[in-house]
């Protein structure tokens, strides 16, 4: 990974803390945390060139911080806000946050409370919800000219077809550069729900 040598050790305190939270309170797959550095951060990293100049992002159902504190651990975008409904993992983020070093906000409520109101440059999720649901939670900052970036997996094409049945926007699905089944549906010119009689 091109990272800096400080970014790396936030990186390294993430996956110590994740570890060690994971025995407590399921935050990833098992599994996948023998592949920390491939499955969750160059995952998470490949994110930031698609947005290149973004310095508002918000991470919606963050979880266990991905990609939110991975973005966060990066230094290359000065504002990352986390939006999580579960209150323990609410305390992990803000944990890992302060134990990482970086300023990452932890906004604790369902996502639909959450973000009225709130401007961003980047809106993104990851393994939360189909991609119909997500444009329903990030209206508001999509149609305000934010940038959707959302992971999927091989299910990618299904999901975009279904959200436009109700939705008018532009897509880009951007292969992953750690799954070839994956892909990054970039989300650009969000217009809003569909109205009858809309050219799909």
């Amino acid at each position: 990974m091109n990272v800096s040598r400080e970014t790396r050790r936030r990186l390294e305190i993430f996956e110590r803390e994740l570890r060690a939270w994971q025995k407590v309170i399921n935050l990833v797959s098992p599994a996948s945390l023998d592949a920390f550095w491939l499955r969750h951060v160059q995952d998470c990293l490949q994110l930031i060139p698609l947005a290149p100049k973004a310095e508002r992002w918000v991470d919606l159902g963050a979880g266990a911080g991905l990609p939110g504190l991975v973005i966060a651990a990066s230094d290359r975008i000065p504002h990352v806000t986390l939006v999580e409904s579960d209150s323990r993992k609410c305390a992990f983020l803000r944990h890992a946050a302060r134990q990482m070093g970086v300023a990452a906000e932890v906004v604790e409520g369902r996502i639909e409370l959450s973000l009225a109101g709130r401007q961003a440059d980047v809106v993104t999720a990851r393994a939360l919800a189909p991609l119909t649901r997500l444009l329903g939670y990030s209206q508001e900052m999509l149609r305000s000219g934010a940038t959707g970036l959302f992971l999927k997996g091989r299910g990618y094409a299904a999901e975009l077809t279904e959200a436009h049945e109700s939705w008018t926007f532009e897509a880009e699905a951007v292969e992953s550069r750690t799954d070839p089944e994956s892909r990054i549906l970039r989300i650009t010119r969000f217009e809003g729900p569909r109205q009858p009689g809309d050219v799909k």
